[in-house]
């Protein structure tokens, strides 16, 4: 089953997201971020090449998608809050939109 993440886990991993531009959710136990692109197609083929990778981990995000934006929410049902789950996922996100 999977764990939150502890406080220890929360405060190293958090950290480094928000660096990244990655920001708590008000009121819930998640993190969110809008990814920007020069268009739809890029906006796209992002949402894509994430599908396929959360599909891979069994980890699936919650996403809203207007033409060039992405915004992104992350957090583990399965326990209610923030997993390692979604600071992999997060940091997929990451490396793909850098790419």
């Amino acid at each position: 089953m999977v764990q939150k993440l502890t406080t220890q886990e929360r405060e190293l991993h958090l950290n480094t997201l928000k660096a990244q531009d990655w920001k708590e959710v008000e009121n819930r136990d998640a993190i969110i971020k809008t990814f920007l692109f020069d268009d739809f197609n890029q906006a796209f083929g992002f949402m894509s090449r994430v599908a396929l990778r959360a599909d891979k981990v069994d980890h699936h995000p919650e996403w809203f998608n207007v033409y060039n934006k992405v915004e992104v929410t992350l957090s583990t049902h399965d326990c209610q809050g923030l997993s390692i789950r979604d600071i992999e996922l997060a940091n997929f996100c990451d490396t793909v939109y850098h790419q």
